[in-house]
């Protein structure tokens, strides 16, 4: 028999979060390789940085934030 496991609801506060920033963060990354000069995707990329390097992300998660951008610039950039 297969063992059901239940997340807490603040995890999946806390996973819902930190996905939402990474697709702010995806997302940002590929407008501005279409304009690098987007005030506003600026913004929203400092924004996510900043987020990913915060204590309010270690609270969040066990993840380490820098892997995480690092990952997604690989992905998006190439890099």
């Amino acid at each position: 028999m297969a063992r059901e496991t239940t997340i807490p609801p603040e995890q999946m506060l806390a996973n819902a979060i930190i996905i939402q920033a990474a697709d702010d963060y995806r997302t940002s990354l590929r407008r501005l390789k279409l304009n690098r000069m987007s005030r506003e995707y600026l913004g929203v990329k400092e924004e996510c940085e900043k987020f990913f390097l915060s204590q309010w992300f270690e609270q969040l998660t066990n993840v380490d934030g820098k892997a995480i951008m690092m990952r997604i610039q690989k992905e998006e950039l190439g890099i």
